[in-house]
């Protein structure tokens, strides 16, 4: 699982077996559309997983994260996270 940062300053979370390969596809517009209209990017984190299944299943939690708690992530501040989950609406 990798996060790339983008020349909008946006995040792009994505999955791989290959990673260095993947990182230059996007970097030379052959990886994900969103990617092909954001260069440069740049690989600012990965985690290593055994099998593709469990990165892509990683890929969508960190997909689904606030761009603050995707930050704390990259910086390595792993005992924020907790606090930085997305509350829920308590209206309900």
């Amino acid at each position: 699982m990798y996060i790339l940062k983008c020349s909008d300053d946006s995040y792009y979370t994505g999955s791989t077996i290959k990673l260095g390969e993947r990182v230059d596809q996007h970097q030379n517009g052959f990886g994900a559309n969103y990617t092909k209209t954001r260069l440069p990017v740049k690989l600012v984190y990965y985690e290593e997983y055994p099998r593709i299944d469990l990165a892509f299943n990683r890929e969508k939690q960190v997909q689904g994260w606030s761009r603050k708690k995707k930050e704390a992530l990259i910086n390595g501040n792993y005992e924020s996270l907790p606090g930085l989950s997305r509350a829920k609406d308590k209206s309900n």
